[in-house]
């Protein structure tokens, strides 16, 4: 066989052809990271992450039913806080909170591959930002980004797309498809802009799956 391809020039040529398509196929698609999942078990911000059921009011009571802040349910005593305590306020003038606190949160959709878990903006105690994934659950895949975006969540098909057509910000490579992980946000971004993020593949362009981040509180 050898000693009729060294006779066939041209058959050594297509073995060639075929053994560099081969390889760059292999590092292209990287088919192995399909069933090959990375976990990643970071700590993240001890936060209240409960949907609220209410507002405080300045008086420092709170609804007893999901009603509105400040007023008492007929029939019931209004919660009021114990003497000496101050009420319980937001600040107001951009001092960072004593401990963390959600600005946003959301929970993912599926795109391209199936995606699970939920997003959060966390303000943390000294005032800077950043984007904790929890419970993530997506597949591998080649190039895989994490992308704050100003591009609404669609789902379906519709939204597999439309992350690099707008505003981004990213925020680093994924650190593994499956588990807790938190990602800094760089000072000054407009996360009054930036309103949903992404499990964005890089190499071919398209969403593993995305959450919309609404605000909290």
């Amino acid at each position: 066989m050898f000693r009729r391809l060294s006779r066939a020039p041209l058959a050594w040529v297509a073995v060639v052809v075929l053994g560099v398509g081969a390889a760059f196929g292999l590092y292209w698609f990287q088919p192995w990271k399909v069933v090959a999942d990375r976990q990643v078990d970071e700590r993240l911000s001890d936060v209240d992450d409960a949907a609220p059921t209410g507002t405080v009011a300045a008086d420092g009571t709170t609804p007893a039913d999901g009603g509105v802040a400040g007023t008492t349910p007929t029939g019931t005593a209004p919660q009021t806080a114990p003497a000496g305590t101050p009420p319980r306020t937001t600040p107001t003038d951009g001092s960072p909170a004593t401990r963390p606190v959600v600005v946003s949160r959301g929970t993912f959709v599926s795109h391209e591959h199936d995606t699970s878990g939920t997003a959060r903006i966390v303000r943390t105690a000294d005032g800077r930002h950043r984007l904790e994934l929890v419970g993530l659950d997506t597949s591998n895949g080649p190039d895989l980004r994490v992308w704050l975006s100003d591009q609404p969540v669609r789902p379906g098909r519709a939204g597999w797309h439309v992350f690099d057509d707008g505003r981004r910000a990213e925020l680093g490579r994924l650190k593994g498809n499956r588990g807790d992980q938190a990602y800094a946000v760089p000072a000054g971004t407009d996360l009054a802009a930036l309103t949903s993020v992404t499990i964005w593949c890089q190499r071919f362009a398209v969403s593993f799956g995305a959450a919309s981040l609404v605000p909290a509180g």
